[in-house]
């Protein structure tokens, strides 16, 4: 598994790679694990808090509202979304 953005966030995002790979291959892939019922949402809140004050001391936040604001009307078409 690859680390993380930030080293302080390698072992959240480790026991979150393993829960999800877990469940993803025992229960996702055999039917009976739902994305709504996933044993795993805390384990990737924890990292997913982790990660974006990693991005968000690092400036890159900023740069990923950027893109994404640049990038608002070709995520539209794509989805088949109205602007």
């Amino acid at each position: 598994m690859s680390q993380s953005l930030d080293k302080q966030c390698n072992e959240v995002k480790e026991r979150y790679d393993t829960c999800f790979l877990k469940w993803y291959s025992e229960k996702y892939l055999r039917g009976t694990g739902t994305v709504d019922n996933n044993e795993c949402s805390a384990l990737f809140k924890e990292y997913n808090q982790c990660l974006q004050k990693a991005l968000k001391e690092r400036g890159i936040d900023k740069l990923l509202e950027d893109a994404r604001e640049d990038n608002k009307e070709n995520d539209a078409a794509f989805l088949g979304k109205k602007k």
